[in-house]
């Protein structure tokens, strides 16, 4: 069946999402005519063989990726080399059933208009409404008669549909200059995997920050168009996500996986938050804060070109408001994925709209380990706003899947050193213990809400950590189940450096230098966080949880980051179950 859909009409529907308008030239009439079983079609890996490899990676210089699947549709994304554009050549996308992109069950052109400067050629096509349910496809673009290396991508179940079991790997904190990307091969080349849940650091936003990029990686040097060693405007964020964009295990992990990306503080600036009083970014270390004048609209225009590049570079659906002059206005990124009646996902954006730090901006002794301050336990203190908040709230309430889960990028539970259940000092108000009162409420909204299995995962600390999410962390013991609402799974750092590296090192210009690191030891952690099962923040990887109907299954990996080759080092470093219905984490 060839069809052809009405372009204006088609412009209209896209116009709030920075997709790039396209033509359909010809689709079948059911995908399902091809004798596909329903949730196992498609389940080879691509084949590039015949793929011309050198043109590919000439005309699409960072591959291709997709992201944000519905049960009908999923992002495509892909980058045209400025290099090779033409300004008369369109642009031909290919969606397929077999890994040799030979049964094509859709087809469209993306017009040459749609592809420039303005968006630094990269392109975002929004598939939904056009794909079957929980059904893995593959695809490609052309350009000038070359193919891209074919992609493979999966859209969802149908919403309340049954669902035996399905897959996430979880990744975070990807600092480019800080190591090697062998973790993402590793991601690649496990086929069980479903989708891919990126937590957020996708980029960061120095080039060479003595305080935790030590740069021991020559070949991973960055040079920003700006000249400095930090992010100024959108070139050097476009800058810098091209360059991440480059790594081919980077690559190869987005071409055969369908993304779900929020952010972090580094898509923007290190331990970003929203200065309410100033109605600007907050970014205690960019040098716009420190050495040029703390300027609220350069601040404000710093965080909008952030927003920019990140809706450029990922394969998000996310609305936006080009004409927006306040960030807050340009673009929403919390948003929620169902996966059948199994589980629901909720991604969170914990930085945008979050209040400042509640002990002050200062690095040690502040927003890390603060001395004699109480503003964490203020009533003002918000991490998500209010209007995030609620939707979280709502969507709680309204959750029916067996598994309720949260994107999450900072630690929720409590982190101190503490003497009989009560805080002696908090290691880190950056994360959710800087925000006690909004977490007091959240976890009001989870046992409002009745969720039997509640479950969050969380990046930021480049640590592993595995515990229980408590409505009371002063009531010591982990046996008293109705004080147990969930569990908590903390990915590490694919390569960025490790807990102790980063506060060991400001540690040591300090007189309290080794007290700090005894208290991060994993011991100290261990016996004053007795919530927390599992600890290790000397190590990088990532991990996957598998959700099916009897458990959910967390694996952590640790894999090499200082060797430049296909398959480093890997080894499971903690693998734990939590059984539906059963408060407890079990070893395994």
């Amino acid at each position: 069946m060839s069809m052809k859909m009405d372009r204006r009409k088609f412009l209209g529907v896209t116009a709030a999402t920075l997709a790039t308008p396209y033509v359909i030239t010809s689709q079948k009439a059911q995908a399902g005519s091809f004798d596909f079983d329903p949730g196992t079609a498609g389940t080879a890996l691509p084949d590039n063989s015949a793929i011309d490899e050198a043109s590919a990676r000439m005309i699409f210089d960072m591959s291709v990726t997709s992201g944000d699947p519905t049960a009908s549709g999923v992002m495509l994304w892909t980058h045209i080399n400025p290099q090779y554009f033409d300004a008369s050549e369109d642009l031909i996308f290919q969606v397929c059933k077999d890994p040799q992109a030979q049964v094509i069950i859709l087809q469209g052109t993306v017009g040459a208009e749609n592809i420039g400067a303005h968006n630094d050629f990269t392109v975002k096509i929004d598939l939904d409404g056009q794909l079957d349910a929980n059904q893995r496809y593959y695809y490609r673009f052309y350009y000038k008669g070359i193919s891209s290396r074919i992609g493979r991508c999966k859209t969802l179940p149908l919403e309340d549909s049954y669902l035996e079991k399905l897959k996430i790997a979880v990744l975070t904190c990807q600092d480019y200059t800080n190591g090697y990307y062998g973790a993402l091969n590793y991601v690649a080349q496990d086929d069980a995997v479903d989708f891919v849940v990126h937590l957020g650091d996708f980029i960061y936003e120095t080039a060479g920050d003595p305080r935790f990029q030590s740069l021991p990686f020559a070949d991973r040097e960055i040079i920003l168009p700006s000249g400095g060693i930090v992010a100024f405007d959108t070139n050097d964020y476009r800058h810098l996500y091209k360059t991440y964009r480059s790594d081919l295990n980077l690559q190869l992990a987005m071409e055969v996986h369908t993304w779900i990306i929020t952010t972090d503080d580094h898509e923007t600036a290190n331990d970003a938050y929203w200065d309410y009083e100033r109605d600007t970014l907050g970014a205690p270390d960019h040098p716009l804060t420190t050495e040029l004048g703390n300027d609220a609209q350069a601040l404000k225009q710093l965080k909008l070109d952030s927003q920019k590049a990140w809706v450029e570079y990922t394969p998000t659906r996310v609305a936006i408001n080009e004409n927006a002059t306040h960030p807050h206005d340009y673009t929403r990124i919390y948003r929620n994925f169902k996966f059948g009646d199994l589980f629901e996902l909720f991604m969170l954006d914990t930085r945008t709209y979050r209040s400042p730090h509640p002990c002050g901006e200062n690095d040690i002794f502040s927003r890390y380990i603060p001395i004699g301050c109480n503003g964490m336990n203020d009533e003002g203190q918000t991490m998500m706003g209010e209007t995030q908040f609620n939707w979280l709230k709502q969507g709680l309430k309204d959750s029916s899947t067996k598994w309720t889960v949260i994107g999450n990028q900072t630690y929720l539970g409590r982190l101190t050193a503490s003497l009989l259940g009560q805080p002696l000092a908090y290691i880190n108000v950056d994360a959710w213990d800087g925000y006690i009162k909004e977490r007091d409420r959240l976890m009001e909204a989870v046992k409002e809400a009745n969720l039997d299995n509640f479950v969050v995962l969380t990046g930021d600390l480049h640590t592993y950590i595995s515990s229980y999410i408590k409505y009371d962390y002063g009531h010591l013991t982990n046996f008293w189940w109705p004080n147990i609402a969930g569990v908590e799974f903390m990915t590490p750092s694919i390569s960025s450096a490790n807990l102790f590296e980063m506060i060991g090192k400001q540690a040591q210009k300090t007189e309290h230098g080794e007290e700090i690191l005894r208290i991060l030891s994993e011991g100290a952690i261990r016996l004053n966080n007795p919530h927390i099962k599992y600890f290790n923040s000397s190590q990088n990887g990532y991990s996957t949880v598998e959700f099916n109907r009897d458990y959910c299954e967390w694996t952590a990996y640790s894999v090499d980051k200082n060797v430049n080759r296909e398959n480093p080092d890997r080894r499971i470093v903690k693998q734990q179950r939590k059984e539906t219905g059963w408060a407890w984490l079990e070893d395994q």
